[in-house]
Parts: C-alpha cells; structure tokens; sequence
C-alpha cells in the first residue's frame, strides 16, 4: 500500500510538472522582412544562476525554445551586422510567442563602431590569443599580422619566438597547405584572418610532436550573408622583379556555405654564404650565391552545409604547385703561403612540387555537447634534379655530378574530438587520431665519364621507404573556480615506424630495415588566478617529443658545391622536451614572462670538417641535452595620440652539452643574448597608416654557429580608398637587415661564416573586396595533419 501510494504520488507531480512546461518560439526576420537564420537567441531566467538557455534560427528564421519552466524571463536576440535586441522581464504561464524584427547595423558602422588600428590581444595560461574580427588594420598579408604579436619575430631567417625556431604555423589546425613559410608569409592575405592563437604550451589536444612553439591561424568563415570576395595583386622589387595575384569568393545561403580561392606568385631572393675556414696549411676563402624565382600555384574549396543547428557536413581540398629552376654559382679560393687556386662551380636545380588534399568532416554541436569528426588526406610529390658541374675559369678539377631525387608521400589522418560542456566552470574533452605515413624517395646518382656524359653510379643509389603508425588518445579538462582556472591533460601515443633502405653493394641489392616503437604519455596542464582586478598570473608545463623529418632519416649524401654535403642518418632517434612558463599579464595583455626548458636527446645539425678530403658535411644528429631560459618583457606604445603597438626585451640562454661529436674535443656551447624589438602602428596625415618593426639583438646561438649582433627594420604605408573596399600598401622590408655574421666551431677548427640574403625589398600591394558588409559568422573547426610538418621541403 505503502508503494502504491508513492507511486501515485510521484505520478501526479510528474503531470503537474509537466504541464507547467512552456515553450517560447518565434520567427527571425530583418527589415525587408526576409528570414535571418542562424540568429542567437538567448533565454535568461531572472534571479536564477543556472546557465541561460540558447538556440539558433533555422533556415526559415524560426526558432523554438522548450521544456520551459514557469517563471520570469528576458530574452537577448543577436546577429552579426544586426543591433542587438532585448526582450524585457516578462511573466511565463503558458506558451509564449515572440517574434522579432532586427535592424542592420550597416547604416552605423561609420558613427558607432569604433575598430583598433591593432588586434585585440589577450593572453591566458594556454596561449596568446589575437583576436582580427574588430580591427581595422591596412596590412595585406600574413606577414604584416605576425609582426604584430608581441614577441614574435619575422626576419630574414624566418619565425623566432623567445629566442626558438622550429615554429609550426597551422592553418585551422592543418598545415598541408604550405611548405614554404616564405610563401605563406608572402601571399595569404590577412582579410581572410579571425584570429591567431600564439601556443608555447600545446594541451593534450595537439600532437605531441615539436619542441617549438605552435602559430594556428584561424580563418573566417561565413562571414558574411549572400556572396562576397576579393582580389589582390602585388608587384615589387628584390632580387629582380616579382608579383603575385589572387582571388578569393565566398557564399553562405540559407544552409550551404562555399569558398574558393586560388592564388599566383613568383617571388625572387638571393641567399647568400661566406664562409672563410683553414684547411691544415690552406685557406679555403668560399662565395656562394644562390638565387631564387619560383612559380607558385595554388588552388582550394569548400563546402559546407548545415542539416540543422546541431548538424553539418562538409570537404575542402586544395592543390598547390610550386616549380624552380635556379642556379647557385659557387667560388673558392684556396691559397698557402706559395700558391693560389680557384675553384668555381655551379649547381643548377630543377625542382618541381605537388601537394594534394581533402578533407571531409562531420560536425553535431549544441550549447553543451561538440563532436567533430575528422578524415584528411595528402598525396605530396617532390621531383629534384641537380647538376653539380664545372663554371668557366675553374683551376681546380673536381668529379662533376648528377642527382635525380623522386619523393612520394601518401599521409592519411583519421579524427575524432569530443567536449562536454557541465557549465561556465567545467568542461571535460577527449579524443583519438590514427595516422597512417607511407614515403619513398629514391635516389639516383650519375657521375661524369671521359666522353663528358653522366653514367649511373649504382653505389652511391638508393631507395628509401618509411611505414609509419601513430594512434593517440588524449582527455582534457578545463575549470574554474573563483579567481583560478585549471587546464589539464594527458595525451597516449602508440606509434610505429618502419624505415627500409635498399641499395647496391658489391653489385648485390641489400636491404637493411630500421624499426621504432614508441609508447609514452604527454601530460601537460597550466593554472592561472586573477591577482587584482587589472594583474593576472599563470603556470603552465607540457611534455612533448620531436620526431626526425622525414628527409634527415635518408642515409643519401648530396653535394652543394665539392666541398660541401648534406648526408642523411638513419640512426636518428626521437627527442623529448620538458616546457615550463611563468606569466604575469597586466589587463589581460603580456607583461612579463619567463620561460625553461630542457630537451633530452635534442636533434642537432652538425657541421664537421674532415681535414683529409678537405670536406663539409651537414647531418642531423643527436646530441645529450640542451637547456632553453628565456625572459620576456613587454610593454605597450601609446604615449602620443595615433600611436599603437609594442615594444620589449627578450633574454635568452641556449646550452648545448655532448660528448657524441665525431671530433677531437668536447662541445659544450653556452650563449646569453637580448633582443630589443618594436612592433607599431601610427596615423599620419590624410588618414595614411605606418606600420614600423624593428629589432636588434646582441648575438645568438644558432645551433653551431655563434652569431654576432643582427638588426632588421621593415615598414609600411597603407591607405584605404573607395569606401574602404580597396587597401594600397607600400612595404620596404629588409630595410637594416643584417644576417647571420659569426663564427662556426667544428672542434678541429674555426671557420668564419656570414648567412645573408637579398636586401630592401619593397612592395605594392592592392586588395579590393566586394560583396556584403553583414552576416553571421560560424566556427572554424581545427582539422590536422601533424605528420607533414617533418617533410621539410625547402625548394
């Protein structure tokens, strides 16, 4: 009897409950009373501190919010290019609609909307976060946006950070797009930039590979309603004339959305080495100068289209290009105390690269709950030929030579990321990825005979195929509680790799299989507490491991001029690095950091000299440990009305300690250095813009090299026409460049060495867009592909 009345109990206050559900639905519609779809609306019970209930309009501009308890409410009604609209406290007993009416914004934009000439900047315990959405900036390029992230610097020698290279720059969490960061620096148009997020300390979410500093650059997307685009185009002057030209289109209605670009380029530069050694009793006094003018091509797409609020779909692919043929002129001039020769050599390359990829995706997303999963394939194709050969007025005779290098690589990556949403103060997210790696690259090698031909020499030949497995599972949770916040995650990886070489000796085939199994677990987690109301503090710590490039694994030996190879080591091994920091932000800005970490095993380019044949050899290897301190403090400029930006100190230890150099002594190579940078913003007359950086460094340590103080000084003119569709930019880049300028200790030997490249080079850029000025702006998913970072291809 006792149950039988519980039951009815339970029964009759679950009816009760039930019927004091409500529903609040409505439709969405602009002025010209066209539906809006995708417009947020947002439901907040008065006096409650329970999460606010949210949903978005369909296609048709409808909307339905149920299971609404009985009780006072206000509702919020948004869309980008729209004013916002408020519902005021309103009485709820029964079902309720409300329709609503939003006006555009485009009409103010001009009185009410006041944009940054700088992005807005926010750093937190994981990352610096650059948000491009409300800046106004004239800068046309990747480029010009990096130079604005306090302490990242944008040389000649390419992306530093804190003192470190090795910078992985993502695109939307991908990084097939491009090979060449000069490429991408140089064409990617920064109109189609959201954000940059700066990462030191990658989560369980990214791949664990890398010791240095990750840049993801997160695109637009829908951004705005009906179709809109671009074009630019761009003529300049460095080693010899350049340009480049794109085009850009987007659509977004009801629910399709698609994009297309494509872009053209053919830049020029020069590198330039000096490099003064002695040889026993000799002096081998070497120029080489190596130009370059490649043809870029690039086409892409996507499509995506949304089933209904909570589910999409969609595939991108893109196809690039990229062909050189170049020539590096090489002279030598080798004396004694008696005699003096020269030597002069050319080395012509002929190089040509493809890259292929697609991407399909799936996507389900609610207020709480987000599944993303991921599928990307790259098929990459690299075909060199070089010809190492005499130049007229030679008086040292060499073996000329001919290299044909074929490299395929398939890369197929499977995806799958979910997060869970509790409320404002916890979120739980975890994944798995598989990625499957299959190269070959084969090596040919002809060597001159009598009759002037090139014969083929099986011996120095040879094949090289890598299989390579990596499958991860990772689980993250993100907290606040009061004025701390906690991230912390733990990320599995299996992999597996398999190298297989096969080459000619003897004039028998051999093969030769190399295999490495790797199990290891990746923690990393960062904490951060708001210490007054403008001063905040972080701590943060990763554990990560630097897979060797694909290319360093191959055993094959190339020559640069003749006395001068890169030789590849299949012994290479995996290095693994712990990363702390310390952060201590001022309003939510970077204001002072400090920086260790220290890699076991770290890979390292090794420059030996054989004082028998008299040669340089380049070739990765692993030496014992290296320790990284870096100090960091910045500052803003704004002292004076029109000025923005910011400057700093960087400080810097690098430690490299081995015992492993194949050469008479020890090194053990220490250097403290401080880099003063400036990264600014100033409006001149007639609303034109300068945009100025600058740096100087005391010195650095660049592996073997021990460089002297380098400066670089780049700046800009920009000015908007036309309602603001068309930007003019005016770049002088490279204006005070000064290079590598140092010394380089081989342990039998020390050799002077200056690495330069072309100067002042100056630019014009125009970019026009057309189309809508509103829209509704959706997310951009993170797709990846870690595995074609350690190609390294730098044609």
């Amino acid at each position: 009897m006792k149950f039988f009345t519980t039951s009815i109990f339970i029964l009759f206050f679950g009816i009760l409950a039930t019927f004091s559900q409500h529903t609040i639905s409505g439709k969405i519609i602009d002025q010209q009373n066209v539906a809006l779809p995708f417009a947020n609306i947002i439901l907040y019970e008065i006096g409650s501190k329970e999460n606010p209930k949210g949903t978005v309009s369909d296609d048709k501009g409808t909307y339905k919010l149920e299971n609404i308890s009985s009780g006072k409410y206000k509702v919020e009604i948004s869309m980008l290019g729209f004013e916002t609209q408020n519902i005021t406290e309103f009485e709820l007993n029964s079902n309720k609609t409300i329709n609503i009416t939003l006006k555009e914004e485009s009409q103010l934009l001009n009185e009410v909307v006041v944009k940054s000439k700088r992005p807005v900047i926010k750093q937190t315990a994981e990352k610096l976060i650059v948000d491009l959405e409300n800046s106004e900036m004239i800068n046309t390029n990747l480029q010009d946006v990096m130079r604005k992230i306090p302490g990242v610097l944008v040389t000649n020698n390419g992306i530093t950070i804190a003192g470190n290279s090795g910078v992985r720059i993502l695109i939307n969490g991908k990084t097939t797009e491009y090979m060449d960061v000069e490429t991408l620096l140089r064409d990617f148009p920064a109109d189609n930039i959201s954000k940059i997020e700066l990462v030191e300390q990658p989560g369980a979410e990214y791949e664990a590979s890398g010791s240095g500093a990750i840049i993801n650059i997160i695109l637009k997307k829908n951004v705005h309603l009906g179709t809109h685009g671009s074009t630019n185009l761009w003529v300049g002057e460095d080693e010899g004339f350049e340009y480049g030209t794109g085009f850009s289109i987007a659509s977004y209605k009801n629910k399709l959305n698609w994009q297309a670009s494509t872009t053209f380029s053919q830049p020029t530069w020069r590198e330039d080495l000096y490099l003064n050694r002695t040889v026993g009793d000799e002096n081998y006094n070497q120029l080489t100068k190596e130009p370059y003018d490649p043809t870029n091509f690039r086409v892409s797409g996507n499509i995506d289209y949304y089933i209904n609020d909570k589910n999409s779909f969609g595939i991108g692919g893109s196809l690039s290009t990229r062909n050189s043929n170049r020539i590096a002129s090489s002279t030598t001039i080798i004396s004694d105390v008696n005699n003096t020769n020269t030597l002069l050599s050319e080395n012509s390359f002929d190089r040509e690269r493809k890259n292929f990829n697609i991407n399909p995706y799936y996507e389900y997303k609610t207020d709480t709950d987000k599944l993303v999963i991921d599928f990307n394939y790259v098929d990459y194709a690299n075909d060199n030929t070089n010809i190492l050969s005499e130049a007229f007025g030679n008086t040292v005779s060499f073996d000329e030579r001919k290299y044909i290098q074929d490299g395929k690589y398939s890369i197929k990556t499977y995806k799958a990321d979910y997060s869970k949403t509790f409320s404002d103060n916890l979120k739980l997210s975890a994944g798995t990825r598989f990625a499957n790696v299959n190269t070959d690259n084969d090596l040919q090698t002809f060597s001159d005979n009598t009759a002037g031909d090139f014969e083929f020499d099986e011996n120095a030949s040879s094949q090289f195929l890598i299989d390579e497995n990596i499958f991860a599972l990772y689980t993250k949770v993100n907290a606040t509680a009061g004025k701390w916040s906690f991230s912390g995650g733990l990320r599995y990886e299996n992999s597996n790799t398999d190298g297989t070489s096969i080459y000619m000796e003897d004039g028998e085939q051999k093969t030769a299989i190399k295999k490495r199994p790797i199990k290891k677990v990746f923690p990393s987690a960062s904490i951060s507490r708001k210490l007054t109301e403008v001063l905040g503090t972080s701590l943060s710590y990763s554990y990560r491991i630097q897979r060797p490039s694909y290319n360093s694994l191959n055993s094959f030996e190339t020559y640069l001029d003749p006395y001068s190879a890169g030789v590849g080591n299949p012994n290479l091994t995996p290095s693994y690095t712990n990363n702390y920091q310390f952060n201590l932000t001022y309003e939510g800005q970077p204001f002072f950091t400090v920086g260790y970490s220290k890699t076991e095993d770290i890979i390292f380019q090794l420059i030996k000299q054989d004082n028998e044949t008299k040669q340089i050899r380049q070739q990765d290897v692993n030496i014992e440990n290296s320790e990284n301190w870096n100090f960091r403090l910045f500052a803003p400029l704004s002292f004076t009305k029109g000025l923005e930006g910011y400057t700093g100190i960087i400080v810097t230890n690098k430690d490299y300690k081995s015992s492993a150099f194949d050469v008479d002594v020890d090194v053990d190579l220490n250097k403290w250095n401080l880099i003063w940078f400036v990264q600014a913003s100033y409006q001149l007359p007639w609303d034109v813009n300068l945009e100025l950086s600058g740096n100087y460094g005391t010195g650095a340590l660049e592996g073997q090299i021990e460089v002297d103080w380098l400066a670089e000084l780049d700046f800009s003119f920009g000015k908007k026409f036309l309602d603001d569709q068309l930007k003019v930019n005016l770049g002088f880049n490279k204006m005070l460049n000064r290079g590598f300028v140092g010394n380089i200790d081989y342990g039998n030997g020390i050799a002077a060495v200056e690495s330069n490249g072309s100067r002042q080079n100056i630019q014009l850029r125009l970019v026009y867009s057309f189309g809508s000025k509103f829209g509704k702006k959706k997310s951009s998913r993170n797709s990846n592909n870690d595995e074609e970072n350690r190609i390294q291809d730098n044609n």
